[in-house]
């Protein structure tokens, strides 16, 4: 059952469309992530699913209120951490905790909450005095201290250490299977991959992909594969050796055929040839940051640039008239 349901959503700011006939659903209990790249209107989504903007058309229901009409009985079922959140420079984690456990009828226990984010020995450190990583799961702490039944969390791991990844990640988890559901908005794709159990991406304002996490990352790679070498290979000498367009593609290169024996074994030929090592070669699941620069603009940029680049790498080649190579990225 959903407990964020986004219908038909729109925003605008004066001509500009933010947020342009956005819906989608976050199922109950689980982690739903929203991606999309700066300016994308992902930001202007979740502020309406918080009661913090008003759509100028479109329909939200969180828990099943209105986050407008129903502001006041919303902000009880909701938390909120905030990417760049702080506090009086002079408080503690504990007095912090208190003082937010007091805005509620049935609070957690501040003391609990500690434990549960890692801070119980820090809990009488003073807000300046703790590392980014301690103020971010601090953070966290508040936006659980009301027993929410739906967070939202704003890149909650954006400036932790990797042990406090690690840490929110898995209180992230813990959460979901405890009945909260969890709306995460990040550029870290690799925590999505990790974490959620639905995947929504907007660009531009309209929404491009709205599925399982499972769903969208296990789509046809029949036809194509990828793998890692040397930058700068000739890609055009390359793509007559195995019968298949070449591409580099976001640090990697890409093959646009299936990944057959022959097909593998002719790359392989090719590469060994030139004394280059074949590394991390990949067909079948797709990684999340294939799919995300698939359905983007910045994706579509990022290949424009790469063509471009390595077209004027081609024409160097030429003008030189010798074996040199030349990177194309």
């Amino acid at each position: 059952m959903p407990v964020v349901e986004v219908e038909h959503l729109t925003g605008r700011y004066g001509d500009v469309v933010a947020v342009d006939d956005v819906s989608f659903t976050a199922p109950a209990a689980t982690v739903t992530a929203v991606l999309g790249p700066n300016g994308a209107g992902k930001t202007s989504t979740i502020e309406c699913c918080e009661g913090y903007r008003v759509p100028t058309s479109g329909t939200v229901r969180v828990a099943g209120l209105d986050p407008i009409a129903d502001r006041a009985a919303l902000a009880r079922r909701i938390g909120v951490m905030l990417q760049d959140g702080s506090l009086y420079t002079a408080i503690t984690p504990r007095e912090a905790l208190r003082l937010f456990a007091s805005y509620y009828d049935r609070a957690r226990d501040p003391e609990e909450l500690l434990s549960f984010v890692g801070l119980a020995e820090r809990g009488s450190a003073r807000w300046r005095t703790l590392s980014g990583g301690e103020q971010q799961r601090l953070n966290l702490a508040l936006a659980l201290v009301g027993r929410p039944t739906v967070v939202f969390l704003d890149e909650p791991t954006a400036g932790v250490d990797v042990s406090g990844r690690r840490l929110i990640g898995r209180l992230i988890v813990e959460l979901a299977r405890e009945g909260t559901t969890v709306v995460l908005t990040t550029h870290d794709l690799a925590e999505v991959e990790a974490l959620a159990q639905r995947i929504v991406i907007i660009d531009h304002g309209r929404l491009v992909a709205d599925d399982t996490a499972e769903a969208l990352l296990s789509g046809d790679t029949s036809r194509s594969f990828t793998f890692r070498a040397a930058a700068g290979l000739d890609t055009a000498s390359m793509s007559a050796a195995v019968g298949a367009m070449v591409t580099p593609t976001d640090g990697r290169y890409r093959v646009d055929a299936s990944p057959s024996p022959s097909t593998v074994a002719a790359l392989t030929a090719w590469l060994a040839d030139r004394d280059v090592l074949l590394d991390d070669l990949q067909a079948g699941r797709q990684q999340l940051e294939q799919v995300f620069l698939s359905l983007t603009e910045d994706g579509a940029n990022e290949d424009l640039a790469s063509d471009r680049a390595e077209s004027a790498g081609a024409r160097s080649h030429r003008r030189a008239g010798s074996n040199r190579r030349r990177a194309t990225r």
